[in-house]
């Protein structure tokens, strides 16, 4: 007796997105953890997951590697865009650290943040629970006279997020290496381009020409997701929609740097489907961290993501 045998009519018929095979899924979770770093034949050549034994060791690898890429440009007089999340959160603690035990300045770095809380019309959130008061606050303001220059800032409001594109276009023209930061979603969103938006589209190919999203429609479980990591179990606080980055800014990335680290202890998690599901499903629009995988880069997670997925009833 499992999901597949019981789905049908019960309430969650029909609630996840039409792309998502179950009989896939649950064949991708049920692999042994000892083979979660396999390179598969989708993969890009230069594709590797880290695994790491702390959320400690998690936290400082990121953020080193966020750290070595600006300083990398740096040493090389080139510029740098990075598509930056707000989760997972504790890589910039470290990257402020390195960057200034190397004293490195974020004079060429240019930042694009990839979500916002938002309203139908795309008007965003302000105050303590909006993604750039979490950037001002772990990144910004902690690099003191080394930071990013505030012209060089760019949070996904209605009016500059359309403007991404050609920015982004014009950095790279320039010379600049465009790197991707990232976290997965349950729902495996890469910043807020949800799986169902796959229905939209005809093919894999039209879905990957989307830049961006005004307004976008959250999928519930993403709402839930964000009310027990970043809310404190309290939905009503949580926007049921946001403004986001799309796939043809976020996988034109020359590199990509990842994190999964949602263990919570005591044998509960949320993020090792997702994992598995990022790592072995194959690229598909229903699955957007499915294409992950094909870019070059790093993918951290703790180790108790990669299972086994089995009941755990003690």
């Amino acid at each position: 007796m499992d999901f597949n045998s019981t789905v049908k009519g019960s309430l969650l018929e029909g609630f996840y997105p039409e792309g998502w095979n179950f009989a896939k899924i649950d064949a991708c979770c049920a692999n042994a953890p000892e083979t979660v770093c396999e390179p598969q034949k989708f993969w890009n050549k230069d594709f590797l997951p880290v695994q790491c034994d702390s959320l400690d060791e998690f936290e400082v690898k990121m953020g080193h590697e966020i750290a070595m890429e600006i300083k990398k440009a740096a040493a090389e007089g080139r510029k740098i865009a990075f598509i930056l999340p707000v989760g997972p959160m504790g890589m910039y603690k470290w990257a402020v650290y390195f960057l200034k035990e190397w004293n490195v300045s974020c004079e060429n770095v240019w930042c694009f943040n990839m979500d916002e809380w938002a309203d139908g019309e795309g008007n965003t959130i302000t105050g303590a629970a909006s993604f750039q008061n979490a950037m001002e606050q772990a990144f910004y303001i902690p690099l003191g006279k080394l930071t990013v220059p505030v012209s060089h800032r760019n949070f996904a409001t209605k009016d500059n997020l359309p403007t991404y594109p050609e920015k982004i276009a014009a950095l790279k023209k320039e010379g600049a290496k465009l790197v991707l930061v990232y976290g997965i979603g349950r729902m495996c969103h890469i910043a807020f381009w949800e799986p169902q938006f796959g229905s939209e589209f005809s093919s894999d190919e039209e879905w990957k020409k989307q830049p961006y999203r005004i307004g976008a429609k959250l999928h519930p479980l993403t709402i839930e997701q964000n009310a027990i990591t970043s809310f404190k179990s309290r939905t009503s606080l949580v926007p049921c929609r946001a403004n986001t980055v799309g796939p043809a800014l976020m996988f034109a990335a020359d590199y990509a740097i990842g994190g999964a680290d949602g263990y919570f202890g005591r044998g509960m998690q949320w993020q090792g489907m997702s994992l598995w599901m990022t790592l072995r499903y194959g690229p598909s629009r229903f699955v957007t961290s499915s294409y992950i995988p094909t870019l070059p880069g790093k993918l951290f997670f703790v180790k108790e993501l990669a299972g086994p997925l089995l009941p755990d009833m003690n």
